[in-house]
């Protein structure tokens, strides 16, 4: 008899059996795995939030006796940003002075982490940072306009150098009212400058007096009233208000206002490791909050500021300081302009570059000469 060899309909029911259940063993494992990669992305999720979580900040601002630190940096690093952050960023506030700091060291230490974010001159540092120095050069900027396109041109330059120098990101540049001069006797221009005896406080407004034959002196700024009164210097440079306040027309009668001390810029910046745990939404946060709330406050505030440090030194115009001064104000004339682009062009630009380098020459070739149609030449 031939054998026939076939699957009976029991044995086919038996398979299709056995196929549903390893059907549904697998279905069962896929649903576990599922389970599993949404509990990952959920505990990453969580773990990266616990990353940009609550963070507490040391800020170190700028002087605390004048108005951009009580104005303006107290205000924003104490109230504005962590409101803005929705409270998952306090900042600890102090100061250059009282933290006992001269000034040049700030960035140095807030690169060794004594704290995450800091804000000094510029002038403090362009030892350590020869580009910095040709954001500010004497005359380089006559007006607050001109200053305003200079410093958004040239940002990202100095954003650089403090990265490769501090391991810092720059997050905001702004000025004092302008560095102006204060004389003791009469003073008609600026070639009235030479043979006379004036207090600067950078290297390059030391270059532009010596340059128009003047002799430039380095004196601590709490020194400058006394050294006039005696003689010690003839002239002195700082910003009008701060002049006023320091009590400089009292013993100044003589106000120039060309900005041959520059605009005294300040420089914030931020630890790199703090700006990488912010994370990129709480970065564009404060990148935003830090030009409108900060920056445009304080250039708006400076022009009006330096101004006012002229009315009340003169006792012409609206003094909303105190008792004005009568100090005679020098109009700039335009041989003066003349003369303070030559010796800006001729010798405190190529004395910079000298020294900063052809990297830093090239660039801010780019950036301030394509503004101001200047050139230098390391």
């Amino acid at each position: 008899m031939r054998q026939t060899i076939g699957i009976s309909r029991h044995e086919e029911g038996a398979d299709r059996q056995m196929a549903t259940l390893t059907l549904s063993r697998r279905l069962a494992r896929a649903h576990v795995y599922v389970a599993l990669v949404v509990l990952v992305v959920a505990a990453l999720g969580t773990l990266a939030r616990a990353a940009q979580g609550s963070m507490e900040l040391r800020y170190v601002g700028s002087w605390s006796n004048l108005s951009l630190h009580q104005n303006f940096e107290r205000p924003f690093w104490g109230e504005t940003l962590p409101k803005a952050f929705g409270g998952s960023v306090q900042f600890r506030i102090s100061s250059v002075d009282q933290m006992g700091l001269k000034g040049p060291e700030v960035f140095r230490l807030l690169q060794a982490g004594l704290y995450h974010v800091a804000s000094t001159t510029g002038d403090y540092v362009v030892g350590d940072i020869p580009a910095l120095e040709g954001l500010d050069l004497p005359a380089l900027a006559p007006d607050i306009e001109l200053a305003r396109t200079i410093v958004s041109s040239y940002k990202d330059v100095v954003d650089q150098a403090f990265r490769q120098k501090y391991n810092a990101k720059v997050l905001a540049i702004v000025p004092y009212p302008a560095q102006i001069l204060f004389c003791r006797d009469r003073l008609e221009g600026l070639a009235d400058l030479r043979a006379r005896k004036v207090r600067v406080s950078g290297s390059s407004s030391a270059d532009f007096v010596q340059a128009v034959g003047g002799t430039a002196v380095n004196l601590a700024f709490s020194e400058v009233p006394q050294a006039l009164e005696r003689g010690v210097v003839d002239c002195a440079v700082t910003g009008s208000l701060s002049g006023y306040h320091a009590g400089w027309g009292e013993v100044a009668s003589y106000l120039y206002p060309l900005p041959i001390g520059g605009w005294d810029y300040v420089a914030t910046a931020m630890r790199l490791e703090e700006w990488n745990r912010l994370g990129t939404e709480r970065q564009q946060v404060l990148l935003r909050e830090i030009e409108l709330s900060f920056e445009t406050r304080v250039w708006d505030a400076v022009d009006q500021e330096t101004q006012q440090g002229i009315n009340c030194l003169t006792g012409v115009g609206p003094c909303q300081f105190g008792q004005p001064r009568n100090m005679q104000l020098v109009p700039v004339k335009e041989s003066d302009m003349e003369l303070a682009r030559q010796v800006l062009t001729n010798f405190v630009l190529p004395r910079w570059a000298a020294h900063a380098g052809s990297e830093w020459v090239s660039r801010w070739n780019e950036t301030i000469g394509n503004v101001t149609g200047l050139v230098a030449r390391p």
